[in-house]
């Protein structure tokens, strides 16, 4: 029989994260203060964040030791299974060969808790009691809620309200592990009663959650602020799966030619590539495309400034590719993929060529995760279909170029949580929505000057 997953054994799951930083040739620039414009230090993160995280967010050492119980967590669902997409290939007669990482192995159905393990751990460490944290689709809160739970801290979620109302069964879930889920914005935060005062009916965006968690974190002693994508630490911990990946294609004697993510903040795309954009670095023959909505088009259409990460202005300055923070995206079903910038390290990335991005409309999106599904099985999170699409794309031109290519993408998450939104597209209910250039342009022209 032919091998359709790669699998490793729990002793072969990575003993360490990989730091990109380390072999970046540009570092990307300092985060600064929200009202002095100088960068921060390690004082102005402490009232939110735990120091080890502080440490590794600044860290550019290459290799950073994953401690002894967070492995012990990770055996529970790593390693995770590579798979060769055999019947995908058979169905669209391409010469190429796909794979996929499947990360909706973890409990939680998503990578996300390769991060929430990590940050509990540092949190519980250092004796803090609550988290509270945003959630736009409910892969990260599920997350954070899972990993609270398996260190006994409580956790608080603001949940985007567009996806609070389309995802009941993510709130559950978080609600099943012990959560408190609000809709956000919230009559919870100061913030959150703001912008409701202004606009009663706000769909909410993560920059909006962010904004609501981070004041529920500076505001409590025994509290801090946990991010599920969009900074170094988070991005360094999902690296285990680029990792593994890399040690499965050691196995079947491959590497691929082209690797594909969904980027909403860019976690699940730095987790499965930057391993291997070491070696391109290094001068390894190797593309990468982030693939994000056409209506929330950051690394397209966005700009490459410094701006905030949340809707408030309570965070400190981040060099991205960003919308404007008060961009409010439209309540597309890709929950996970409405940020309004991307983290700075993969801004930095492409910003310096090494990352390509593109952007689909949602119904090609979700014909490709039908295409898919029907072909492997899996019903994969709206998120990953972005990916699929793409994956699809590049399996078609090496059809129509009679080449052979090894395409690898990760399947950041299953869509079992997430079936309105297929019940939604085959109804005919789905419309696609190109983010106008005039509406950008607002949202930029009110970016801090730095």
């Amino acid at each position: 029989m032919r091998e359709t997953k790669i699998i490793l054994s729990e002793k072969e799951i990575p003993k360490k994260w990989y730091n990109i930083m380390a072999d970046m040739p540009n570092l990307p620039r300092p985060p600064l203060h929200p009202q002095t414009k100088q960068p921060v230090g390690p004082d102005d993160l402490k009232a939110i964040f735990p120091m080890s995280l502080i440490e590794q967010e600044v860290s550019q050492e290459r290799w950073i030791e994953i401690p002894e119980e967070v492995l012990r967590i990770y055996s529970l669902w790593r390693p995770s299974p590579l798979h060769r997409a055999y019947r995908l290939e058979e169905a669209l007669k391409t010469p190429a060969k796909i794979y996929y990482k499947y990360e909706g192995v973890s409990p939680a159905g998503s990578h996300k808790p390769n991060t929430a393990v990590a940050q509990a751990y540092y949190n519980k460490k250092e004796g803090i009691k609550r988290i509270a944290t945003e959630t736009g689709a409910g892969q990260w809160g599920s997350a954070m809620a899972l990993a609270g739970s398996l260190f006994g801290i409580d956790v608080t979620v603001y949940m985007v309200k567009v996806s609070y109302n389309q995802k009941p069964y993510r709130r559950i879930a978080m609600e099943t592990w012990g959560a408190k889920v609000y809709a956000s914005p919230s009559e919870v935060t100061e913030a959150g009663r703001r912008i409701l005062k202004e606009e009663p009916d706000n769909p909410g965006s993560l920059g909006i959650a962010i904004s609501e968690a981070v004041e529920d974190a500076a505001t409590h002693s025994d509290t801090n602020y946990s991010l599920g994508s969009v900074l170094n630490h988070v991005l360094l911990h999902q690296t285990v799966i680029g990792l593994e990946a890399k040690r499965q294609f050691e196995v079947v004697g491959d590497y691929p030619d082209i690797i594909i993510g969904c980027c909403g903040g860019g976690s699940n795309l730095a987790g499965v590539s930057f391993p291997f954009l070491q070696d391109k670095i290094n001068g390894k023959d190797l593309r990468v495309i982030a693939v994000e909505p056409q209506s929330c088009p950051t690394l397209t259409k966005g700009e490459f400034r410094y701006d905030f990460g949340d809707t408030a202005g309570l965070t400190p300055l981040l060099m991205m590719y960003t919308l404007g923070h008060d961009f409010i995206p439209p309540g597309i079903h890709a929950g996970g993929l409405r940020y309004h910038a991307d983290a700075p390290l993969v801004c930095q990335l492409y910003h310096d060529g090494l990352i390509e991005a593109r952007a689909y409309p949602q119904t090609a999106v979700f014909e490709a995760a039908i295409q898919f599904a029907k072909a492997e099985g899996i019903i994969p999170a709206p998120e990953t279909a972005h990916a699929i699409k793409a994956v699809i794309d590049e399996a078609n031109l090496c059809k129509e170029e009679g080449k052979e290519k090894t395409i690898l993408f990760n399947l950041s998450g299953h869509g079992i949580l997430d079936l309105q939104a297929y019940a939604d597209y085959l109804d005919g209910k789905l419309e696609d929505y190109e983010y106008p250039e005039e509406k950008i342009k607002e949202a930029l022209a009110k970016l801090p000057e730095v």
